[in-house]
């Protein structure tokens, strides 16, 4: 058992997981737009999302200059450089539009990081504002670039989806939100910490009601998908409901991380 706890906390702790989560979404705005023959965009997604995330949570690796690696964060910062590297030969091969529009999503994860602001602060530390910058980068890589890079207008549609998506990814950070609380600095403001658990949680479930509304409002909407996402809603509610402070961390790290690719594999089931 201790072998498989640490590579469940190796796949964690380098990002895959959060990179699967990221290239399944991708995949689905794809697969809801119609859009064929685009992997290269779904790979950079992945080893950029790798690269990013361990970028946010490993640079003071680099920040501090020659240390002494151990074995763990040695791999960290080797499964880092491999997936910058294999980002960037992604890179080279999606469209012109989607390149500079990742340009933005890169400076905003370096303003998220590194202390640009006064007294040393960074994005990340601003009062309640990290859960928007981290939504809006997820709707971002995981919808605007994918239909930048095919090179497709933004209708309605696309403005819903990314309602929809910033939505999604808003509750499921709640849940970290809520499992973090004894853990988070109280100056962070996070949802739960300004208006409590529950009303947190209540919100959650407003949004999700929103979420599955929405579907109403876009030119396309297949029963298939009715069903995939009423059965997404249920289940990211049953997991904002049941998140506590005393959840072991694989609650929301794992399990709620791997809600976007269960959708995924909702909806290419039902296509079945």
């Amino acid at each position: 058992m201790s072998i498989i706890k640490r590579i469940l906390d190796f796949y964690i702790g380098a990002s895959l997981h959060v990179a699967v989560a990221v290239f399944a979404l991708v995949k689905m705005t794809q697969h809801m737009f119609g859009i064929d023959g685009h992997d290269a965009m779904a790979g950079f997604a992945f080893f950029a999302t790798v690269a990013g995330y361990n970028f946010v949570k490993y640079h003071t690796l680099v920040l501090r200059g020659p240390v002494r690696l151990t074995a763990w964060t040695g791999s960290m910062v080797a499964v880092s450089a491999i997936s910058l590297v294999l980002a960037g030969c992604h890179f080279l091969d999606i469209g012109l539009a989607a390149q500079a529009a990742t340009a933005i999503f890169a400076a905003l994860t370096v303003l998220y990081t590194l202390p640009f602001f006064p007294n040393r602060r960074n994005a990340r530390n601003w009062a309640g504002v990290k859960i928007y910058i981290v939504a809006l980068c997820w709707v971002g890589v995981t919808v605007a670039l994918p239909l930048l890079d095919a090179g497709m207008a933004f209708t309605a549609d696309f403005w819903f989806k990314c309602l929809q998506r910033f939505i999604l990814i808003f509750v499921l950070i709640l849940v970290f939100e809520i499992v973090d609380l004894e853990k988070d600095d109280p100056l962070l403001q996070t949802v739960p910490q300004q208006i409590g658990v529950r009303a947190t949680k209540w919100l959650g479930i407003s949004l999700l009601l929103v979420f599955f509304l929405l579907e109403l409002l876009q030119s396309v909407a297949p029963e298939r998908q009715w069903t995939a996402n009423l059965l997404l809603v249920l289940l990211a509610g049953a997991f904002l409901l049941g998140a506590h402070e005393k959840r072991s961390r694989y609650y929301s790290a794992f399990w709620a991380e791997a809600i976007p690719i269960a959708w995924y594999f909702l909806v290419i089931m039902l296509k079945m």
